[in-house]
């Protein structure tokens, strides 16, 4: 029973440590000075790190006899908490005979005291310093050269809310916060797998910024892991506000309108992807957690392709790749056809819109562009602004402007038309920051389309392909299962197969453990009674 208890301190003692290693303020040799053995000069030094601030408080205090010192952030605790579980049992035990000798008896005590609270040691002024802008408060003591900080953060965050961006029908409606522990606590209820990982990371010398690295061990492909891993290690940085500075920190390439990295608000999506072997990035502050390794096919499904009957969700899916295509090469294909290749059309199309075009005063690649950044522009402005004008302003500007514009003269009906449907499909896209990539391509294919016609676009599309079969995430291409073409994974790619024929996790994820439900099979009717 004596070794038992033995071993489970030295586990409670290993877990400390390695949390001082966690909450160490990062900082040069000359300033990691030790904590003082006489509070007075303790206090000294922490007025001098934080200067002359007004929600810092430092409140003497006596335990078991011994003089002491409370030092901690109003701005980053919560102040009823710290009266009544801290403030209120100190002072009861103020005037008794001192039973705390050396730090090892301090740390005895707390765990007695404080039982159940999350608490660290720190034995260094920049420890000190990290905790107490993290939200604990610090207890230093005379005569003892470790401090005690008792976790006690503020309360005020944002509560649980429905994504703003991949909504779904059928599916949850619980979206990740600007909390990391609480975009933790969605997950773990989500999976509830020990061998699931958080490892933490503080990023930004001047911010000091929370980064969780989140796996499940056995499923993720090792190296990948150490990639992922080594990324995040060498981002050296002054500030992190959110997880899309670390998105372009860790991306494979920057130069490329696609993203290589998956972000989502979802936590139903971010447990799928733990699951088929991928890893996850949470940065406290960001409701967006990143998802890697990321491919093509990724950025056409939603989670709620899994929560309706499949032959549902192919059909759905064939309309995003099409919608996407339509994004892509529409305004273009107008261009290239009104410009250089009349025959393509029927001929009483090809008159009525010719009739249309007969007082416009631009060249139909004119025409395009204007259009094309008018409504860029008013999708800007309805984003920005006070949501309760910002929709109005997009819908009644668009078709005020576009009415107004083919009544002067400007732009022909038939162009409104082609750049209304190329909005509408550019919206289809589940992921936002895909859809970017196709607002930016349409443009180069317009002008290619002005220069050389159909030839133009399809030779802006080739080198659109083979700029997509050259990238890479994190080592794993970016157009798999396609190219390389993987037949096991065409299951959910275009197509989407029933779940229970969906035995393996993706090839493509190149996961350590390839088998995910071995034992899955189709439904069988009932057998009748006497058979």
């Amino acid at each position: 029973m004596r070794d038992m208890t033995t071993w489970f301190k030295a586990k409670i003692r290993q877990k400390q440590i390695r949390e001082e290693r966690i909450y160490s303020y990062p900082s040069s040799a000359e300033e990691d000075k030790h904590i003082h053995s006489e509070v007075e000069i303790n206090k000294q030094e922490i007025r001098s790190i934080f200067g002359n601030t007004a929600d810092l408080h430092t409140i003497g205090i006596r335990i078991q006899g011994r003089e002491g010192m409370l030092s901690y952030l109003s701005s980053t605790v919560d102040l009823q908490m710290v009266n009544q579980i801290f403030l209120e049992p100190l002072s009861d035990l103020g005037g008794t005979e001192s039973e705390i000798d050396n730090d090892e008896e301090l740390e005895r005590y707390m765990q007695t005291s404080f039982s159940g609270k999350k608490y660290v040691m720190a034995s260094t002024l920049n420890q000190l310093t990290w905790l107490i802008l993290s939200g604990y408060v610090v207890v230093c003591l005379d005569g003892m050269t470790r401090a005690v900080a008792l976790y006690c953060p503020e309360k005020s965050q944002r509560a649980i809310e429905e994504p703003t961006t991949q909504t779904v029908i059928k599916g949850p409606k619980e979206g990740f916060t600007e909390s990391a522990e609480q975009s933790i606590t969605l997950i773990r209820k989500r999976i509830k797998n020990p061998k699931l990982r958080f490892e933490p990371f503080q990023l930004g010398t001047e911010t000091h910024t929370s980064i969780y690295l989140a796996y499940i061990d056995g499923i993720i492909n090792p190296a990948i892991l150490q990639e992922v891993r080594k990324r995040i290690q060498s981002i050296h940085t002054n500030a992190v506000f959110d997880s899309g500075m670390i998105e372009e920190f860790i991306t494979d390439k920057t130069m490329t309108p696609f993203p290589l990295v998956f972000n989502t608000e979802r936590p139903d999506t971010t447990a799928a992807n733990l699951i088929s072997g991928k890893a996850i990035v949470i940065v406290d502050g960001s409701p967006f957690v990143l998802s890697m390794p990321a491919t093509l096919n990724d950025f056409f499904q939603i989670s709620e392709d899994y929560y309706q009957p499949f032959m549902m969700a192919t059909f759905i899916r064939f309309i995003r790749y099409i919608a996407f295509l339509i994004a892509l090469i529409m305004p273009a294909a107008y261009v290239a056809i009104i410009t250089y290749h009349h025959e393509l059309l029927p001929t009483p199309l090809m008159i009525s819109i010719m009739a249309q075009r007969e007082s416009i005063p631009f060249p139909a690649v004119v025409e395009v562009l204007i259009m094309e950044f008018t409504f860029e522009i008013l999708r800007e402005a309805g984003i920005r602004m006070p949501r309760a004008v910002g929709m109005t302003v997009s819908v009644v500007g668009g078709l005020v402007i576009g009415q107004a514009a083919v009544e002067a003269g400007i732009i022909s009906s038939i162009m409104v038309i082609i750049v209304a449907l190329t909005a509408i499909a550019s919206f289809v896209s589940p992921v936002y920051s895909f859809s970017m990539a196709a607002r930016l391509l349409r443009f180069g294919l317009v002008i290619l389309a002005a220069s050389l016609g159909l030839y133009g676009v399809m030779l802006g599309l080739f080198f659109m392909v083979g700029h997509l079969n050259s990238l890479r995430s994190f080592g794993i291409p970016y157009l798999s299962p396609m190219a390389p073409f993987i037949l096991e994974d065409q299951k959910d790619v275009v197509l989407r197969f029933p779940v229970f024929s969906m035995k393996k996790r993706p090839h493509s994820n190149q996961p350590a453990a390839i088998l995910k439900q071995p034992n899955a099979h189709s439904p069988t009717p009932p057998q009748k009674e006497g058979t």
